[in-house]
């Protein structure tokens, strides 16, 4: 198949919906977590749930890298735009996202800060060369999948001399947090959910590819597959783990084969590894503070850190109270356990980043099943 409409035939959805109730064991559960947010979000536009069988339980993961930013690091910007006077430019998804005292980066916009949305590294470099007299400050988010851009920024601005431009640098790991979910570190009060296999995510595996996965599955004997976000795609892949599950098999298997390989995008990678270091730890949203999860500009590229080159305090940050992020992120609690989805917490006035972010699982419950008590009462799209 070649063309977007194939993956979402109905007459395929149904064969694989047959296949996958003819060999999924009535006599067991298949606890199935979708780590990344745009499986989430095909699972509901879709109505894949519906086409299971009850015994086949899909469970949200955290992968959504607005959502599982911590509270104190947005703190720390909206700190880099009052006390340095810079410009700090960010993506459109973070504006919106609380933090302490239910501020915003767009709330600090308001008042007066100079806080502007890009749609790529490129803009905020442009911005710093059409303001030499300003320090501008690039507050770097995402997995694996956005942190090429960024790396290449920082060798732009040193190879044309742009001494205004740093990053704030928040780029995460996805394998250390899928190894985190099954352990959890410091992660609040540590409670766990019951996972069987796990549906790996399509765009960061395009840039690692599947080789970083080999160790958690062989350590912890839970089937990886890695699937497209189309829904065909995700049907095959949950036949592909039922298939792994029912055989006593826990393997890395690549379903999403005409965009990922084993290797990743070996130039992205370099590229990656020139400019940035692994840190010790970093803290995640929901899940604590998970060691070498998260990624550090490396000392020879420092004067583009903007963690070296501003004081940022630390302080103290919270949560809006009665948010249930933390929990919908580990896959414990779902949206509609949180007792401020859809009533003080909607996408126009977002209490967590679950709700904000245009991958995050509470905005996928509002989109697409925010009348329905449990997804699984959802009919096919």
């Amino acid at each position: 198949m070649k063309y977007v409409e194939e993956f979402r035939r109905r007459d395929l959805a149904r064969i694989l919906a047959d296949a996958i109730a003819r060999e999924a064991d009535s006599g067991r559960r298949y606890r199935i977590m979708e780590f990344c947010g745009g499986h989430t979000h095909a699972i509901f536009r879709y109505g894949v749930q519906a086409l299971m069988p009850q015994n086949v339980i899909f469970v949200h993961g955290p992968g959504c890298p607005v959502c599982v930013l911590p509270v104190g690091r947005i703190d720390q910007a909206i700190a880099l735009v009052e006390q340095e006077d810079v410009i700090l430019c960010t993506y459109g998804d973070m504006l919106r996202v609380p933090a302490s005292g239910r501020r915003s980066l767009l709330k600090v916009k308001a008042e007066g800060g100079d806080v502007r949305m890009v749609w790529s590294t490129t803009d905020a470099l442009r911005i710093a060369r059409d303001n030499p007299d300003r320090q501008v400050v690039f507050f770097a988010i995402g997995f694996e999948t956005t942190t090429p851009p960024t790396a290449a920024a920082i060798e732009q601005a040193a190879a044309g001399g742009v001494k205004n431009f740093s990053v704030f640098c928040n780029h995460v790991l996805t394998p250390a947090a899928i190894r985190s979910i099954l352990e959890p570190v410091e992660a609040g009060d540590g409670e766990k959910v019951a996972i069987d296999a796990f549906l790996g995510p399509s765009h960061v595996s395009a840039i690692i590819g599947t080789r970083p996965y080999e160790a958690f599955v062989a350590a912890y004997r839970k089937p990886v597959v890695i699937a497209g976000f189309e829904p065909l795609d995700v049907m095959q892949s949950v036949l592909m783990l039922i298939r792994q599950l029912n055989g006593g098999r826990a393997e890395v298997e690549n379903e999403y084969t005409r965009v990922v390989s084993r290797e990743g995008n070996t130039r992205a990678r370099a590229l990656v590894a020139k400019v940035m270091e692994q840190r010790r730890s970093f803290e995640w949203r929901g899940l604590g503070r998970v060691p070498d999860s998260a990624l550090q500009i490396r000392p020879e590229w420092a004067e583009f850190d903007a963690e070296r080159r501003f004081t940022i305090p630390a302080g103290d940050a919270s949560e809006v109270r009665g948010c249930e992020c933390p929990h919908i992120l580990r896959g414990v609690r779902k949206p509609t356990d949180c007792k401020l989805f859809g009533t003080a917490c909607t996408p126009e006035n977002p209490m967590g980043s679950c709700m904000v972010s245009s991958e995050g699982a509470c905005a996928a419950y509002w989109s697409y099943g925010r009348l329905r008590k449990d997804s699984t009462e959802m009919s096919a799209a």
